[in-house]
């Protein structure tokens, strides 16, 4: 073994940047959550913005008695993401689970930890995606249960929206939510968007719907707003970034102010 090198110390360290990157978004997701991390970093992630992911525990199958059960986790969950470090928004990732839990429950509980910080939903960002559209009647698309959809439908309508249909797939597990293909959500939207909708939501932060925006806008002829693009658009939107991203839906070109 030949001898080893002396190790030098440099005399003075290098000058540092306030942040490694300029804007930083916390991202709460499942432990069984395939789609928002991906979706994120398609959408959010850049040079400017980072994001920065905890994940809680979960169990399948998605049933309201399940999905409540993730509410103690999520102070400890904001707490784990850059401790002691601001952040310009966090996110919980699980839109069934804050209408389950409660909008204000989740702020509450992700301020425990993060005092001050922009916390968004995607059921949240879905309404003011929405309005910032000037939907009022709305057509609604969820993988889930009837069980499940049940909460969902209303939330919407006491924030409201007149829902004209509402149409559910009747899955019990978010895994297989994200194994359905974009090329069929396209499809679905066609058969679940009533006539009369300003509109239509598409629910779940599990379906890969982000990348299915722009051909079920085309395919229905009008707004398209799902989980992931509305929570990635609201969270651009409070770092500053008023890009226009058309490729992710009409959603992605409007301002927050519009909301």
């Amino acid at each position: 073994m030949q001898p080893l090198p002396e190790i030098r110390l440099m005399p003075a360290r290098p000058a540092l940047d306030a942040r490694p990157l300029e804007k930083r978004v916390g991202l709460i997701i499942l432990a069984t959550d395939h789609t928002s991390e991906p979706d994120f970093r398609r959408m959010v992630a850049s040079e400017r913005i980072g994001v920065y992911v905890a994940r809680i525990p979960y169990k399948n199958p998605t049933t309201p008695e399940n999905l409540r059960r993730m509410q103690p986790e999520l102070e400890a969950a904001a707490a784990l993401i850059l401790p002691d470090e601001p952040l310009d928004a966090i996110c919980y990732s699980c839109t069934s689970a804050s209408v389950v839990i409660g909008d204000a429950e989740i702020e509450a509980a992700i301020r425990a930890a993060r005092p001050g910080v922009a916390v968004v939903t995607p059921p949240m960002a879905g309404v003011r995606g929405l309005k910032s559209l000037g939907a009022r009647r709305i057509s609604i698309l969820t993988p889930y249960t009837v069980e499940t959809s049940r909460p969902m439908a209303a939330y919407f309508a006491e924030r409201g929206f007149e829902i004209v249909s509402f149409t559910c797939l009747g899955f019990e597990d978010d895994r297989e939510m994200a194994r359905i293909p974009p090329a069929a959500l396209v499809e679905l939207a066609g058969k679940a968007t009533d006539a009369e909708a300003d509109a239509l939501f598409v629910s779940c932060t599990a379906l890969r719907s982000a990348l299915a925006v722009a051909g079920m806008e085309q395919a229905i002829g009008r707004p398209v707003v799902t989980s992931n693009q509305a929570t990635a658009w609201n969270c651009l939107r409070l770092c500053g970034d008023d890009t226009a991203r058309p490729e992710f839906g009409r959603l992605m070109t409007k301002s927050l102010s519009q909301s």
